[in-house]
């Protein structure tokens, strides 16, 4: 705790709508941990400016947080698609966009994120998301390859999976979301298609690009 403590101090605040949505989203909903936080908002931030995508696809909205982190840093012109599969709050986050700065940027759909990306025939995106079912993670990235534009970039998050992922096979967790997660990282390393890292900032992050 003490170390993100120091690492929250040095870098730029959180803004006062995403600390706001952050404490309420630890105060009413399940499993905040979910919540991308301070320092993972800002990566997701900074990482938004150099890329600087016209097009976001993100898979998993959650309580808006990481959407809110592509508003920000992205252009005026950018719009941002977010896939939700749960209906129950739907109309809270249409309530939070709208009355969030960026927030007239951001598109929520509500249904399965498979389904979406199986059923897109847009405009190719820029940046693409991961962060919904993590048993279902290599899926979307296939899925992902195909709406992202080359030169574009996959974000997917938890793929360190609290360092679940590194344990022994044999003898570590076997859950679902585990297996998924280990899957999709073993899938991404061997993928001839795309450069990949993995920055262990708070659950891991993957950083992708499609070549």
């Amino acid at each position: 705790m003490e170390f993100e403590e120091y690492i929250a101090a040095h870098i730029d605040a959180e803004p006062d709508h995403l600390r706001r949505l952050y404490r309420r989203t630890n105060l009413t909903r399940l499993y905040p941990r979910m919540c991308s936080g301070h320092a993972q908002g800002r990566l997701l931030v900074m990482l938004t400016r150099m890329i600087n995508p016209q097009r976001i696809l993100e898979l998993g909205t959650f309580t808006g947080y990481s959407a809110l982190c592509f508003a920000e840093g992205s252009g005026a012109e950018a719009l941002i698609d977010t896939v939700e599969v749960d209906d129950e709050y739907a109309d809270d986050l249409r309530e939070l966009f709208a009355d969030s700065p960026g927030g007239e940027k951001i598109r929520l759909h509500i249904g399965d994120a498979e389904e979406y990306l199986e059923g897109y025939e847009g405009e190719k995106y820029d940046l693409i998301f991961i962060d919904a079912n993590k048993r279902r993670y290599t899926a979307y990235f296939e899925g992902s390859l195909r709406v992202l534009r080359s030169g574009g970039y996959i974000l997917a998050d938890n793929t360190l999976w609290s360092s679940k992922v590194a344990e022994n096979a044999s003898e570590g967790a076997h859950d679902a979301q585990t297996e998924g997660i280990r899957l999709f990282n073993e899938h991404v390393a061997a993928d001839p298609r795309v450069e990949k890292v993995i920055l262990p900032i708070r659950d891991g992050l993957t950083i992708i690009r499609k070549k």
